[in-house]
């Protein structure tokens, strides 16, 4: 049986992939079975910025690899403590607690929230609220799948946990109305990424930054696909000059080999956590570190936010020049193309043409190539797109 029988025989058949088989990854571009050449034009889900394999992350793998992978935080580890400075430094936060997956940061963030909520703000014990919006995502787990808007999302795993108000995205007056002295939090994409690439209006964040320090609100953003360069900014909330109390942060900082997450904030809040409180056996572990690590010296000494910036412009503008797309939508690398027509068809056709993308919410194709990718390589695409569109 070919690996792909197997995984269809004895795995869950909870994802709906396109049929290629991957193999090999170098850069932006990864090769199937057959040996045939794809530009990756979606990078893990933003897990793959820095391009596959990318030798110095690669590199700093193999060496702690030849250490120590795995320790626990029973005991310390040597690269724990470089890891979470640079991270530190890097998002502008005094502290850095370490997870694994994405979904993992979330549920940090939304316990500290709480805690916080709780200890500081004063909210009576177990009421505390943390406000979201329509169309998010922010991972898999009971208590994130609670308060989804995507009914797929919630169909039978209920009961659901409650405490999670949900207001329209880019609302600000809903948001307003939604805040109560019970509110701990309000959680927030500054780019909904999974609900089709959708940028709020301008001055949006900025607005909720306002109300949440007038009413004594924590603002927590979710980074996890929009962070690390993507938009064309280190965090894309730098785009309107803001702030936030807590940043979720993950995908990217594995540099495409592990998985690596964090929650940061400033002592005010992650203080809050006392030993037994929360943990991970595998959040901060050396290997993980020595990549994370490694993945973030990439990002900065090789200037991807700026290349992502100066790519994204170019790619929207020519993408915008056709006359399928409803519209284009995003910042930097991090690109929704609404059609009128259903998506997956035209990312099945641009796969036959060597071109790996995903369609999200029905009608929306996504783009978002290792930001590693260089210009020629985005314009070969972009021929390609233009045939390919209805």
């Amino acid at each position: 049986m070919s690996a792909v029988d197997l995984a269809e025989r004895y795995g869950a058949h909870n994802y709906h992939p396109l049929p290629v088989t991957l193999v090999r990854g170098e850069g932006a571009h990864v090769w199937d079975e057959n040996g045939r050449r794809y530009l990756d034009m979606l990078s893990a889900y933003s897990a793959v910025n820095q391009g596959h394999l990318h030798p110095r992350i690669v590199a700093a793998a193999h060496a702690q690899l030849g250490r120590v992978a795995l320790t626990s935080r029973a005991f310390h580890n040597d690269q724990l403590g470089p890891f979470l400075e640079r991270l530190a430094k890097l998002s502008g936060f005094a502290k850095v607690l370490p997870m694994n997956t994405g979904a993992e940061a979330v549920e940090t963030a939304l316990k500290a929230a709480r805690k916080w909520g709780h200890l500081v703000k004063g909210i009576p014990m177990d009421q505390a609220e943390i406000v979201v919006a329509e169309g998010n995502f922010h991972g898999r787990t009971t208590t994130i799948v609670s308060f989804s808007t995507e009914e797929q999302y919630r169909l039978g795993f209920g009961p659901f946990t409650p405490g999670f108000p949900v207001v329209p995205y880019g609302d600000v007056a809903a948001l307003e109305a939604a805040i109560t002295p019970r509110t701990a939090a309000v959680l927030l994409e500054p780019i909904q990424g999974e609900g089709g690439v959708i940028v709020p209006p301008a001055g949006y964040l900025a607005r909720v930054r306002e109300l949440c320090t007038k009413h004594n609100v924590l603002l927590i953003l979710d980074e996890i696909q929009t962070g690390l360069c993507r938009t064309g900014r280190t965090w894309a909330f730098e785009h309107e000059g803001i702030r936030p109390d807590g940043l979720c942060v993950g995908k990217a900082l594995g540099g495409g080999l592990y998985p690596v997450s964090a929650f940061c904030a400033d002592a005010a809040v992650m203080d809050v956590f006392h030993p037994g409180d929360h943990g991970s056996t595998f959040g901060g572990n050396p290997l993980a570190a020595a990549i994370g690590s490694a993945a973030l010296d990439v990002l900065v000494d090789e200037g991807l936010a700026a290349r992502a910036a100066e790519l994204g412009a170019h790619f929207q503008d020519r993408l915008r020049s056709l006359r399928t797309p409803v519209e284009v939508r995003g910042r930097g690398l991090l690109i929704g193309v609404q059609l009128p027509t259903a998506a997956r068809p035209v990312c099945e056709a641009l796969m036959e043409r060597g071109i790996l993308c995903k369609d999200t919410h029905g009608t929306v194709v996504r783009f978002a190539p290792p930001l590693v990718v260089d210009r020629a390589t985005l314009d070969q695409a972009m021929d390609v797109i233009a045939e390919v569109m209805p």
